[in-house]
């Protein structure tokens, strides 16, 4: 089994004690999402999990205690979001002078097990095309040696974000319209950027044709990935619970909505920062369930 920590929320940034503590305790409780009455024991017994996938922006409050997790026999990995949106975008997250020192050294301690998520690639008439051009590079540069895969994906339009992202236009950043070929294009580019930095580029859940430009269709919870790094095979197969191009190995998350604090305003797994903002107030580290 893997464990996926989380896409629902970025744990290693706001949940590291609770993880700890379930992590000693070997097991937790995980809440379906449409059905809060549905709770599910999950087993984090080291026999029981092949490895452990860290979904973040800021994994330093988890970082010194990496040694400890390794010890018990866990095999972590991380896929670590690294942007330099503006603010209107991503008000909270850590800006690339604090990330870019981070991601080099969680690479330095788990040598070929962090991933580079530029995702989601937002268009906007501050952030177009030529913007993510010249801000994915730069990045692209400082990264060179600590990864060598890079994630990228557009902003998927969900329902639930449609009225902050209303509010995001109104502020200054109108939302520019998504053209296949402008797509294609970009993307190339990045792809080139990227292996000029010695790292493949991936797509996440975005049209096949890209592949027809060399792009790899991403599994963010790559089995082939993982196994490599592990010397244990997994068994081959997609995540049946993710979206149809999803290409994802199938996997428990551990974590919940509306927990998150960062404010993207493009993010899915919270609806509302009011409401993240209170279930972090009421969190308790020691409790079964996130």
């Amino acid at each position: 089994m893997i464990v996926s920590a989380s896409r629902r929320t970025d744990i290693p940034a706001f949940y590291s004690r609770w993880l700890l503590n379930r992590l000693r305790a070997g097991c937790c409780e995980v809440a379906n999402p449409f059905n809060a009455a549905q709770v599910s024991l999950v087993s984090l017994l080291p026999a029981d999990v092949d490895a452990i996938v860290f979904w973040t922006r800021d994994p330093r409050p988890l970082m010194p205690h990496l040694p400890e997790i390794m010890a018990m026999g866990h095999e972590p990995f991380f896929l670590f979001t690294l942007m330099d949106n503006p603010r209107a975008l991503d008000p909270k997250c850590p800006g690339p002078e604090v990330a870019i020192p981070a991601f080099a050294a969680l690479a330095e301690a788990l040598p070929g097990r962090v991933a580079w998520r530029y995702d989601p690639l937002v268009l906007t008439g501050k952030t177009p095309s030529d913007w993510h051009r010249a801000t994915f590079e730069r990045l692209c540069a400082r990264l060179s040696g600590f990864t060598d895969r890079v994630i990228v994906s557009f902003m998927e339009p969900y329902r639930k974000i449609a009225g902050r992202m209303r509010h995001v236009a109104e502020a200054g950043f109108p939302m520019l319209p998504l053209e296949q070929a402008q797509a294609v294009s970009l993307l190339t580019d990045l792809r080139d950027m990227a292996a000029a930095c010695g790292m493949r580029l991936f797509t996440c859940c975005q049209p096949e044709a890209f592949e027809q430009a060399g792009i790899a269709a991403s599994r963010c919870i790559d089995p082939d990935w993982i196994a490599a790094r592990t010397g244990k095979p997994l068994p081959p197969g997609k995540d049946a619970h993710q979206r149809p191009r999803c290409g994802c190995a199938p996997s428990k998350d551990i974590g919940a909505y509306d927990r998150c604090l960062f404010g993207c305003r493009y993010c899915y797994a919270t609806s509302s920062f009011e409401r993240a903002l209170a279930q972090y107030g009421r969190h308790d580290p020691d409790a079964a369930a996130l």
